[in-house]
């Protein structure tokens, strides 16, 4: 068991790396604050862990909210099924929401945590490779909206953040793949001995041996850890965590998010990203290659959908990186070095998105 300490100023909290966690009763109680709990889940998680949840939760008062499965259903309409659980079992300001799932589970909980009476507790129970390397740590939460992604939503700190190991064993192989886009991108943007390890291991990490899968959680954690405490919203240096980002949720809007799994859309986008980075003479075309290859590698998808670059340039343009109508993009200006910027040529983001999308 591995323990990472985020310090935000006003939220500390623990991330704990391990197996068996689920199983650790001590360990749940001394990190879940209070009596009463809801445990959000959804339907594919639920028969898989829930109980064993529960039952490491001990003599509290536990409800479950099970919510329908896929980013689809990550919308206004389902957050609304956790704040009708949350007042149907009068929860009070001193409760607990448990999510339990991955990542689409854990940004509806917690986006439900930070309203419901302006603000309730909640601790990140990560069940995917995305979610354990990402989307658990630092406190963005939201649901979708047909215009675009996560367009909805609050920053709101999980009390604590559990990530048992052991529920990777039931994870389909391309859920996994999707996982280590995330974990290639933080390679990308700030750790190029993170690429070099990559290369060595990621078979490891295909075949899900545990000490792999350890130190790339581990580590995937704490670049988002360094990054998040430095610009908890967003303002500027935490918009490098983007990286491939502003392309893949065009990506998975053009597709209603039912084609790609966020972690393929976001590999395509690193793809892009990772082109245009070439074209403006920021890496070489090795830089570029290497990526391409961890890429394809990791089992992800390398042909974007062939929506066309008008539709494509309208849809980034909704994206939450625009300011002043500019579009801020992620680049990276050598590979382990990623940098935020609207100061680029149009033309070169407009062949950019030809290639890739007509």
């Amino acid at each position: 068991m591995q323990t990472l300490k985020i310090e935000l100023g006003h939220a500390r909290y623990s991330i704990t790396i391990g197996p068996r966690l689920l199983e650790n009763r001590a360990l749940i109680e001394s990190q879940i604050p209070f009596n009463d709990c809801l445990i959000v889940t959804d339907t594919t998680v639920a028969p898989l862990y829930l109980a064993k949840l529960r039952g490491a939760l001990g003599e509290r008062e536990v409800s479950e909210c099970i919510l329908p499965a896929g980013e689809r259903h990550k919308t206004l309409q389902t957050a609304g099924r956790v704040f009708d659980a949350l007042v149907g079992k009068k929860l009070n300001r001193d409760a607990t929401v448990l999510a339990l799932g991955g990542g689409v589970v854990g940004d509806i909980a917690g986006f439900a945590a930070a309203c419901y009476q302006r603000g309730i507790a909640y601790a990140q129970i990560p069940t995917t490779m995305l979610a354990q390397v990402d989307s658990s740590v630092g406190g963005k939460t939201g649901v979708n909206h047909s215009g675009g992604k996560n367009l909805i939503g609050a920053f709101h700190q999980p009390c604590a953040v559990i990530t048992d190991i052991d529920t990777l064993s039931t994870l389909p192989d391309r859920e996994l793949s999707a996982g280590l886009a995330e974990v290639i991108k933080y390679g990308c943007i700030w750790d190029p001995l993170l690429i070099d390890w990559l290369e060595a291991n990621l078979e490891k990490l295909k075949a899900r041996d545990q000490e792999a899968l350890t130190y790339a959680i581990r580590r995937s954690c704490e670049i988002k850890a360094t990054v998040v405490a430095q610009d908890e919203r967003e303002l500027g240096l935490r918009a490098i965590l983007n990286f491939g980002h502003t392309f893949g949720h065009a990506i998975e809007a053009a597709t209603a998010y039912e084609t790609y799994l966020h972690g393929e859309a976001v590999g395509l986008g690193m793809l892009m990203a990772s082109d245009l980075s070439l074209r403006l003479g920021l890496i070489d075309a090795a830089a570029r290659n290497r990526i391409y290859a961890l890429v394809q590698r990791a089992g992800l998808p390398t042909e974007s959908p062939r929506m066309g670059a008008e539709r494509a340039l309208e849809l980034i343009r909704m994206d939450k990186k625009v300011l002043a109508g500019a579009v801020r993009l992620v680049l990276l200006e050598k590979l382990g070095r990623g940098v935020v910027t609207s100061n680029y040529p149009q033309d070169a983001l407009q062949t950019t998105l030809s290639e890739h999308f007509s």
